[in-house]
């Protein structure tokens, strides 16, 4: 069997947080895990018991991770915990973004994740909660949805839960000096 196939199919789960530190790619993966099978004919790596998956600030546990990895190269993957957690930090920024579900699965052909059931992503003090997240990172767009089919209990309802923090003033863009204006040095000349 090929591990380094194994390795390479994984790293398809960094791609997924929106403006996510770009430095992360060109980080090593490093799976932990209980157990591992990888069957190299059907391009599929199973990863099983407290899996951890780390590439730079990319951190995903689950109970369960398989990969896949299709003719084409595209991979895809699916995350199975109780919950499956990531957490990574944003390009640019000092915030994180961290997620959570029962189920995540990401596609690298479509660029899409998805989080099932207990769904929740959060960037700081901002968070979405529903039964269903999708993310396009291509477009840029997300989707929630609640859940149609249970029950709603006191605790917990079918409904689509955001919090979204304003902006404060001061973290506006931050202003620039103003331009000072000097004559040209050949304008100086001219005029002499």
């Amino acid at each position: 069997m090929r591990c380094a196939l194994a390795l390479a199919i994984v790293t398809a789960l960094a791609a997924p947080a929106a403006h996510a530190e770009r430095a992360d790619r060109d980080k090593p993966v490093n799976v932990e895990a209980d157990r591992m099978m990888a069957d190299d004919a059907q391009q599929t790596a199973v990863f099983e018991g407290r899996v951890v998956l780390t590439q730079g600030t990319f951190v995903m546990r689950a109970d369960k991770l398989t990969v896949r990895q299709d003719k084409q190269g595209f991979q895809s993957s699916v995350a199975v915990g109780n919950p499956a957690t990531f957490r990574q930090k944003r390009e640019g920024a000092h915030e994180w973004i961290e997620g959570e579900a029962l189920r995540i699965e990401y596609d690298g052909k479509a660029e899409r994740v998805e989080l099932f059931d207990k769904a929740r992503v959060s960037r700081e003090k901002d968070e979405v909660r529903g039964n269903y997240i999708s993310y396009d990172t291509r477009a840029e767009v997300y989707r929630v949805q609640g859940a149609k089919d249970f029950q709603p209990t006191p605790a917990r309802d079918a409904r689509v839960r955001a919090i979204i923090q304003p902006k404060k003033k001061d973290e506006a863009a931050p202003r620039e000096a103003p331009l000072e204006l000097k004559a040209s040095p050949m304008l100086e000349s001219t005029r002499q």
